[in-house]
């Protein structure tokens, strides 16, 4: 099954962009996904094309117009599970990345000026979803990072490559961050002159024991990084 993203936004150019890359890339190469990128301001009707209007109450900046969202989105042959980029929404974790990965696919709204219409997402039931706690010029790049975390989690597109279990926020991972990762030389000295030596028990050859320093390490991580975590 190909997951389809649907992704309505002022700059369709700018997809799939960093997307096209490595393993995503090459998932995409493999008909793992696919994506329809609709320029919003194809569906505008005066000369100019024009796509936002003055809000209602005054204030600054420009609102993108319900009417013209509407027909860019009745335009697609089917929607899926619809999602707004925003900072107001719910902040994306890894619960709702495999929630999404685990549908048909999501049809993405990119918003830029102020926003857009709020009758276009009641309308339309949006939700709405937030990558953290600060804005960007638009939901482009925002809909990138969703897209991304979706399209390493499809069957058939991680491979070998990493152990999604073990990775920070992953259901394996207990709730914790990820541990440290070393690898070759064991001894590594700094263009200036400083030694860094990969810890001895990871070189023991005891799984038993490399596995609990993993534990261990991943637990002091989050404590002093991601307190909230623990809770």
């Amino acid at each position: 099954m190909v997951w389809r993203i649907n992704i309505l936004t002022l700059f369709p150019e700018m997809f799939p962009g960093p997307l096209g890359q490595t393993l995503a890339g090459r998932a995409f190469e493999k008909g793992l996904w696919s994506f329809n990128a609709v320029n919003i301001r194809d569906f505008a009707e005066d000369k100019h094309k024009t796509v936002d209007d003055t809000p209602f109450g005054g204030g600054a900046g420009m609102v993108m117009r319900a009417d013209i969202i509407e027909k860019a989105l009745l335009s697609l042959p089917r929607t899926t599970r619809k999602i707004y980029m925003s900072p107001r929404g719910r902040v994306l974790n890894q619960r709702l990345v495999e929630e999404f990965s685990q549908t048909d696919g999501i049809t993405i709204l990119c918003g830029r000026y102020e926003g857009v219409d709020q009758r276009i997402l009641d309308a339309y039931d949006f939700e709405e979803i937030s990558i953290g706690d600060y804005v960007l010029s638009g939901g482009e790049p925002a809909a990138m990072i969703l897209m991304d975390a979706c399209i390493r989690l499809l069957p058939g597109v991680m491979g070998n490559e990493e152990t999604p279990s073990e990775e920070s926020f992953s259901a394996g991972a207990d709730g914790l961050l990820e541990y440290p990762h070393y690898t070759r030389p064991a001894e590594w000295v700094t263009a200036d002159g400083r030694q860094f030596s990969v810890p001895d028990i990871l070189r023991s050859g005891d799984h038993g024991k490399v596995a609990k320093w993993r534990k261990e390490q991943s637990a002091q991580l989050t404590t002093a990084r991601r307190p909230d975590l623990l809770k």
